[in-house]
């Protein structure tokens, strides 16, 4: 059986991968609060989650992986966007759901084994907080319930930071009701208009935390294998998960290996609505970049390294996909070559995987080329559709850029850089190498209707 490590970011230090129980390999990934669009940098843990599936299920079995993803459907942003615009809670987060489910599938996502929605999971949460109170665990002040992170000599242990150290870099909550500081909300009162369910504590809805702990037990059991998602969750999402899970179900593991990947940068710089530079993966859709791109993009960086999404990545990826479906094009699959596998079982190197995928080109094995890529989620049926629409297009800028050729061929230079022009205002990247050869590639954005005619 192949041998799988991973980085774990409990113990610092990449492990091979030893399941609990190996016919029953359970995953859970923080999933999204449904308020608006998913974000680029939303949909990386999604993707890297997505292929260690695929990578679990080729080495214990397709039945033998559990794989959840929960949504946060309560939540104070959620809350925000129904009294900005007057919509019912229900209604917004069901037509978020549906858009995520949308994004997700158009980048070649498989969806989870189990998609548990907070909502329906209250009572278990309720249950939990119970037990950590009568543990001495967590305290009701004023209508909140509270964990004592005093109560848990380990907190801390996940981000590597002292309560100290974490209590100076962070944004506390301050409230007179508070023994610590760092003690954070298991439960909240809620007024007339917040959601809320009745408690041993009154009126209220859960904290962020306990949603993923409730969730987590009930579905995957006190002990399972890997949790994850962004870098940005480990400090305090899921240190705070493993504190109340490991203090409520004190005989247990709760997660024992933890998988984190880095954050997405656009043009070498962070992702922020200040810089102009924010953009959801429904407006890469919009823009015409096909979901197949933005996956092979995102995957050609190795998920512990930030993730850069360049325009120049876009249109290499692009024109790799071009290539390899023109080779597979009515093929059936072959064999899956040895190195994309050794590849992802190395602390999911999807990089090295798809350096193997550019060999198989090269070497024209279309078989082991459609089969090791589909195994990274790319050149699967349905999903290169973008190419089928875009024939007529690309029968119009290669007669243009023939027209160009003969010009520069006749030295009408003047007519030769008005072709390419027109071109370049369309939205089509050109490239000029050496021999007279240009490549070209059809810009986000692009618009050829000026072209025709």
């Amino acid at each position: 059986m192949t041998q799988i490590t991973l980085h774990n970011t409990k113990t610092r230090q990449t492990e091979v991968f030893v399941p609990l129980n190996p016919a029953n390999v359970r995953l859970y990934l923080c999933g999204p609060t449904v308020y608006d669009r998913a974000h680029l940098g939303n949909a990386r843990p999604v993707l890297v989650f997505d292929v260690l599936v695929r990578l679990l299920r080729h080495v214990y079995g397709a039945d033998a992986v559990t794989y959840a993803r929960n949504f946060t459907d309560v939540d104070d942003k959620i809350n925000d966007r129904a009294a900005a615009t007057g919509r019912s809670i229900r209604d917004i987060t069901d037509e978020t759901i549906g858009w995520y489910h949308a994004d997700m599938d158009a980048l070649g996502a498989d969806r989870p084994d189990l998609e548990p929605r907070a909502t329906d999971w209250i009572p278990a949460m309720v249950e939990m907080i119970t037990g950590l109170i009568d543990r001495g665990h967590a305290y009701a002040t004023e209508g909140h319930v509270l964990f004592a992170v005093d109560s848990y000599a380990d907190y801390g242990a996940l981000s590597g930071r002292s309560v100290e150290d974490m209590i100076a870099g962070a944004r506390v909550e301050v409230a007179p009701f508070k023994r610590n500081p760092m003690d954070f909300v298991l439960w909240k009162p809620s007024d007339t208009d917040q959601p809320g369910w009745d408690s041993p504590w009154g009126h209220g809805r859960p904290g962020w935390h306990i949603e993923c702990s409730a969730m987590s037990y009930g579905l995957l059991g006190a002990s399972f294998d890997i949790h994850g998602g962004g870098i940005d969750l480990q400090f305090p999402h899921h240190e705070n998960e493993i504190a109340q899970s490991c203090c409520a179900h004190p005989e247990a593991s709760f997660a024992r290996y933890w998988i984190h990947n880095e954050m997405l940068q656009v043009e070498g710089r962070k992702m922020s609505k200040s810089l102009g530079n924010f953009f959801t993966v429904r407006d890469l859709l919009d823009q015409g970049v096909p979901g197949e791109v933005i996956r092979l993009v995102m995957l050609g960086t190795h998920y512990s390294r930030p993730m850069d999404w360049t325009e120049d990545k876009r249109l290499t990826a692009e024109g790799a996909l071009r290539k390899w479906r023109a080779l597979t094009a009515g093929a059936a699959p072959g064999a899956i070559d040895p190195e994309v596998i050794t590849a992802l079982a190395d602390n999911l190197n999807t990089a090295g995987a798809i350096s193997a995928l550019h060999r198989l080109a090269n070497a024209g094995d279309a078989g082991g080329l459609l089969a090791s890529a589909q195994m990274l989620g790319l050149l699967q049926d349905g999903m290169g559709d973008w190419l089928a629409a875009s024939g007529d297009d690309a029968a119009l800028v290669d007669g243009l850029l023939a027209d160009r050729a003969a010009a520069k061929a006749a030295r009408d230079f003047a007519a030769a850089d008005a072709i390419r022009d027109r071109l370049v205002a369309a939205g089509v990247v050109l490239k000029d190498k050496p021999g007279g050869v240009t490549e070209w590639q059809i810009g986000a954005g692009a618009d050829l209707s000026s072209l025709k005619g």
